[in-house]
């Protein structure tokens, strides 16, 4: 670089930068900031990020995400550090998946190993550089003995010595540090009132810490273990019986099926959400968080694409969703007040408490028809069905009102309506009292659905 050479790096200089992309991408996100602020996530990673280089990205991250309000946990694992020293000190045995003995060597082994790791974790979140994520950050990151444990014991006459279990958490030092806009660390290590150090699993304190906070999210970063579908492709989605139902078919690999089975009890227990995300993608855990559909498997107690009826509260996102098609003509221009008026018969589609979609019924009992009007799916999450999720969801409404004829007025969307079983009408096919506010102006095609 010459002197005459800037020493930073302007977005504006990349060849694909695109402001107007840019400041959609910016509003499109505001919901998911404005709905995780103040919330808290429990992030667990195990060894393997930190061996395969991944730390500091990742450190970076989770930086922007306490930024935006977010409250963290993090909990790493230390296994394939543990293994290293344990070969390094001529030992022969190897830590795997699930329970094991931990001899006293091999505690010694672990203990060096997480202060390692902790120590890593620290150093990385006192970056400042400039340019980055981190600049003037002054992230505070807080470790200490906020694990009890007991022995695993005596099982089927195996002695497990070193090898815990979570007994308790000091739950109220964690929330005071959380509310500090501090990072609470944990390593897989927890302590007896007698002051004997245990080893725990790096899974299951995870899933402890995240059911005792009630935690928003629990996100397990792995190598590759998320869920495919039958096509390769990451299944973003999954309600928690079927996910238990994968588990008990035994077709996943043991490190698979072992955080699904973890994302599975959390959520079982309270856990609003449980993610499996792969590390090796750059900026992975932003894009499972703030995009619709998200890069790994999230877990919850139902699929998260929800119908149900608007309240008073939605309003303000049904406008947001209606304006751009009145402003271009699509939509007949109603205001605020109108939608306050008539939220009754909203139903909106909704996901992980971000409103993207919603639909109109108006009834006209005395000619047993029902009108559908302001169907709408945000354009960034179209093209995945839910247009025909929100009609056929509002043909099950109008019949149950004892309607035998839909009816849609539109002026840009006749081929899709046509597709789905709509026949072309006219004004004089809608009921009387639809006919007298029918805006002549805008010259309307009406199109009927037999029920």
């Amino acid at each position: 670089m010459t002197a005459s050479e800037p020493d930073t790096f302007s977005a504006q200089d990349a060849p694909e930068f695109a402001p107007a992309q840019f400041v959609r991408w910016f509003r499109e996100v505001a919901p998911y900031v404005h709905a995780f602020r103040g919330k808290t996530f429990v992030v667990a990673f195990g060894g393997e990020l930190v061996s395969d280089g991944a730390l500091n990205a990742l450190i970076q991250d989770l930086s922007l995400l306490t930024a935006l309000g977010v409250k963290l946990v993090l909990v790493h694992g230390s296994r394939p550090q543990v293994n290293e020293q344990l070969k390094l000190k001529g030992y022969d045995m190897q830590f795997g998946r699930g329970i094991e003995p931990t001899s006293p060597e091999a505690l010694e082994c672990a203990k060096e190993a997480a202060g390692e790791i902790r120590l890593d974790i620290e150093a990385a979140f006192s970056q400042g550089l400039p340019n980055t994520p981190m600049s003037h950050a002054q992230v505070r990151v807080i470790s200490g003995n906020f694990v009890t444990a007991r022995p695993v014991g005596v099982i089927d006459g195996v002695d497990y010595q070193h090898t815990g279990a979570v007994r308790k958490m000091d739950l109220d030092a964690i929330k005071s540090i959380l509310n500090q806009s501090s990072i609470v660390l944990l390593s897989p290590l927890g302590f007896s009132p007698t002051g004997e150090a245990f080893n725990l699993a790096m899974e299951d304190l995870a899933t402890h810490m995240a059911v005792a906070l009630r935690a928003e999210k629990l996100i397990f970063l792995t190598r590759d273990h998320t869920i495919h579908d039958a096509d390769g492709s990451v299944d973003t989605e999954l309600a928690r019986e079927d996910a238990d139902a994968l588990l008990a078919s035994a077709s996943l690999d043991e490190d698979t099926a072992s955080f699904l089975e973890h994302a599975s009890k959390a959520v079982k227990r309270g856990v609003a959400r449980a993610h499996l995300v792969s590390y090796t993608q750059d900026g992975s855990v932003l894009l499972e968080i703030f995009t619709h559909d998200g890069v790994g498997t999230m877990v919850v107690e139902d699929t998260l694409d929800d119908l149900r009826p608007a309240t008073i509260d939605d309003v303000g996102a049904i406008v947001q969703l209606i304006d751009p098609l009145e402003a271009d003509g699509t939509l007949v221009p109603r205001g605020r007040a109108v939608v306050e008026r008539e939220f009754e018969r909203f139903t909106v589609l909704e996901h992980d408490g971000v409103i993207y979609g919603c639909v109109q019924l108006n009834p006209y009992p005395e000619e047993k028809m029902a009108e559908m009007a302001c169907l709408i799916v945000h354009p960034e999450w179209q093209g995945s069905g839910e247009g025909e999720l929100l009609l056929r969801h509002t043909e099950s409404r109008a019949r149950a009102m004892g309607a035998k004829r839909l009816f849609v007025l539109t002026t840009r969307t006749s081929h899709w309506f046509i597709k789905r079983g709509f026949v072309q009408g006219g004004i004089s096919d809608l009921p009387k009292e639809r006919q007298t506010i029918y805006n002549r102006s805008r010259n309307s095609l009406v199109f009927i659905k037999k029920l």
